[in-house]
């Protein structure tokens, strides 16, 4: 209970792990959906963010790091996934466009993370967010995606 209080009392949750990452992509979804929309640096975004919305219970580092990295190394993320969209990238809505970079990220970059976790935030995120059917694109665009970047950990799944 002592690390427990220690940790409050410097605004870290005791929440779990995953309730707290599953609020950073929450907010990471926000951030770069009003990035695509209005520009700014990642730093700016996050100083926005953090005075809008209580990061009490999210991983703030696991939001910066998402934030960060899809900004940074947009043309790989949006290079991973292009090629199984059914349409120009230019047609996706911001927030299918903000949930696939996330996904992307996450995908490549943050293999502590099993995919089917990643597929099943994204697409929690798209019924919260998008229209009415985006959660299905969402899946079926990050299962590909996740085939051919965790083939191994795929085909460990399937059996």
């Amino acid at each position: 209970m002592p690390a427990e209080k220690d940790q409050m009392s410097q605004g870290v949750s005791s929440r779990p792990l995953g309730q707290r990452r599953r609020k950073a992509r929450h907010y990471g979804m926000q951030a770069l959906y009003r990035w695509h929309v209005n520009g700014g640096s990642p730093g700016e975004i996050e100083a926005e963010f953090r005075t809008e919305y209580d990061f009490s219970h999210a991983d703030i580092d696991y939001f910066r790091d998402v934030l960060e990295g899809v900004i940074y190394h947009l043309p790989d993320i949006d290079g991973a996934f292009a090629g199984y969209l059914d349409r120009d990238i230019s047609e996706l809505t911001p927030v299918e466009l903000a949930l696939l970079r996330q996904g992307v990220f996450e995908l490549k970059e943050r293999l502590d993370v099993p995919y089917k976790v990643v597929i099943s935030e994204a697409v929690a995120l798209a019924r919260k967010f998008g229209a009415t059917d985006s959660h299905n694109y969402i899946n079926g665009v990050l299962d590909r995606v996740a085939g051919s970047l965790r083939t191994a950990e795929v085909e460990a799944e399937a059996g």
